[in-house]
């Protein structure tokens, strides 16, 4: 992206991958991945690692908009579970994380991925803990 939509989001693993946030707001995240040859296994289809690492920030993104422009909230994965029911060797993939539950320092959410066409190729499931003064909206100050 030529610009971020969402400042304070930035991540080196972000970068690395090519995964951009392209749609935030409370309880939910849309993050998408320009599949590119550093995507591919050895047989010619998205590594598996991609795929579970869209699910992990989708859903850690979920659960961690924050109201007051400027602030952050941050929070650790602590379970991630996930399936992959179909396969992509190009295109756009998209995964969309929404928050199931969520406690004063816990949070659950359930990521779906689809490729170009909508088809869903994995699902997850996952738990995360919220950083210290991540557990409130406002979050905290960079």
């Amino acid at each position: 992206m030529d610009h971020d939509p969402f400042p304070f989001t930035a991540s080196p693993f972000h970068d690395l991958l090519g995964l951009e946030l392209a749609e935030w707001r409370a309880g939910f995240a849309r993050m998408i991945c320009r599949i590119g040859p550093q995507h591919m296994n050895r047989s010619g289809i998205v590594h598996g690692g991609v795929i579970l690492a869209l699910i992990d920030q989708a859903a850690a993104f979920s659960g961690l908009f924050c109201t007051v422009p400027g602030h952050v909230r941050r929070a650790v994965t602590v379970d991630l579970d996930c399936r992959f029911t179909g396969q992509i060797a190009g295109g756009v993939l998209s995964a969309e994380g929404r928050v199931a539950s969520a406690g004063r320092s816990i949070f659950f959410a359930r990521t779906e991925v689809f490729d170009p066409e909508g088809r869903m190729v994995a699902f997850g499931a996952s738990t995360h803990r919220f950083r210290t003064g991540s557990e409130v909206p406002e979050g905290v100050a960079p």
